[in-house]
């Protein structure tokens, strides 16, 4: 008869929130190194318990420092918050090139605050690959609250889907027409909406035009995303934009929309990475095997096209699938 196989010597010390073990599994996370795997794992029980909040929108609307904002109003509550911070990626490094700067205010001492900034490496939609992991091993280490910075890389970043129960998007008032012009993409994915620099003009304007936008209907989950006005610069409406994500956390636990959610971040995050080591694969076959290597070049030289070798590939696995 077997007992249960030891948890990890990190795994416990990620529990017993030792912070030097933390950042050091994250970066090993990060880097893809195969000896986090078992310790991930060993977490893996221990987490789903930290409400992960993404805050995207376009660059320049000032999402660090309502992120900064809103860990003073979270810890003057006593929560614990988990900060990661998506910064884009230098063409030349592959580092974050925004991760150096100094953008969260953390009392000295203070270890109810862990902030990771990282960098995306060319992983679209305004997160980095392993960002729903490093949410999760800040989970296990006891935080309550997780808030996702996106790198703003367009009008929104509609990954954080995929990670977070409640998405902020935040908006300023000098878009103008952009305000105007927004996406049925944009409604699609933003539970809360906050015009941040509120205090300058136009503020009252573009809130009424989203609040008109939002009334025309609920979500297909009946939800209405409120919108907020924020000003970090006068300290004002940070306490209604956390209200806001909080009546939307009850609205998810008031019906099935957690549980619904929960699923779909599930499945699509195996998804994502079954779909990942089988592109890893195919792209190697390619290369290294005759009769791909033969479909690849009759793509070259245009005797057939792209969509049908696909669909012969396709063929050839589908039942192994």
């Amino acid at each position: 008869m077997t007992g249960r196989r030891p948890e990890p010597p990190e795994a416990r010390a990620v529990q017993a929130r030792d912070r030097r073990v933390l950042a050091r599994l994250i970066s090993m996370v990060e880097n893809g190194d195969p000896r986090a795997r078992p310790i991930q794992k060993a977490l893996y029980p221990h987490t789903g318990h930290a409400r992960i909040v993404g805050i995207t929108g376009p660059l320049g609307v000032g999402k660090s420092s309502l992120v900064n904002a809103l860990l003073g109003v979270l810890r003057a509550r006593g929560v614990r918050v988990g900060i990661i911070g998506v910064d884009p990626t230098s063409p030349f490094s592959g580092g974050s090139v925004l991760g150096d700067r100094i953008r969260i205010d953390r009392a000295g001492g203070d270890e109810g605050v862990f902030f990771r900034s990282m960098a995306s490496r060319g992983h679209t939609g305004g997160i980095a690959a392993t960002t729903r992991e490093v949410a999760r091993l800040l989970d296990a280490f006891g935080m309550d609250i997780v808030l996702v910075e996106t790198v703003g890389s367009g009008q929104v970043d509609v990954e954080i889907r995929r990670i977070a129960s409640t998405s902020v998007v935040v908006l300023v008032p000098h878009l103008g027409d952009g305000v105007q012009s927004l996406k049925a993409g944009l409604f699609e994915i933003a539970d809360v909406f906050t015009i941040n620099k509120a205090d300058l003009p136009g503020a009252d304007g573009a809130a009424r035009y989203l609040s008109e936008m939002t009334a025309l209907g609920a979500g297909p989950d009946g939800w209405t995303p409120p919108v907020v006005q924020c000003s970090t610069v006068e300290g004002r409406g940070i306490e209604d934009l956390w209200k806001a994500v909080e009546a939307h956390e009850a609205f998810l636990d008031s019906g099935p929309g957690r549980a619904r959610g929960e699923e779909a971040r599930a499945r699509a995050e195996i998804v994502d990475r079954v779909t990942g080591r089988i592109g890893l694969r195919l792209d190697g076959l390619l290369e290294e095997n005759r009769e791909l290597r033969e479909l690849l070049g009759q793509v070259l030289d245009r005797s057939l096209d792209p969509g049908t070798a696909s669909d012969r590939i396709y063929a050839a696995l589908r039942h192994r699938l």
